[in-house]
């Protein structure tokens, strides 16, 4: 059963100019919209970043809407770029359903992909958090760091 059709919030390697956008969004979407996510924190990760839920936190994305006719393919295609399977413990993110803050103040419900209890828990305890939860502005904040490569889309693992 496919999900019921919300708008995506993206704030890594999905939003528009990142290494995944072209692959994944471009002619399944409609144009990105900026959108602040609260009630979570970010992390940098190995090429890409985690979300985190934490109360006091925001995170910078944007938000990104798909076509009708392209949304149960763009569900299936970002569920396993994000390794995620509903139900599987071993799923490196949960894809939830959050409010999230548009550019003119209103608000609408979106999906979004969360760090998965167990590696929530371990960027919690030695995870480099992005102080001001915008991803793309992180290697800027860090004087001589490097850009890493993005990671590669894995298989889905099967129950």
């Amino acid at each position: 059963m496919i999900p019921p059709a919300l708008p995506f919030f993206v704030y890594g390697t999905l939003r528009p100019g990142g290494p995944h956008h072209d692959r994944y969004l471009r002619g399944r979407t409609g144009p990105a919209e900026p959108g602040r996510l609260t009630g979570a924190v970010l992390y940098d990760g190995p090429g890409y970043p985690y979300a985190v839920a934490e109360p006091s936190g925001v995170v910078h994305g944007d938000l990104v809407t798909a076509r009708p006719e392209e949304y149960g393919k763009l569900l299936v295609a970002l569920d396993r770029l994000e390794e995620y399977v509903p139900g599987d413990p071993r799923s490196r993110y949960e894809r939830v359903d959050r409010d999230v803050v548009r550019g003119d103040g209103s608000t609408v419900r979106a999906w979004v992909y969360l760090a998965a209890p167990a590696v929530a828990a371990r960027l919690r305890s030695n995870g480099r958090r992005i102080a001001d939860g915008d991803w793309r502005a992180r290697d800027a904040a860090r004087p001589g760091a490097a850009v890493r490569a993005p990671r590669a889309p894995h298989a889905p693992r099967t129950p």
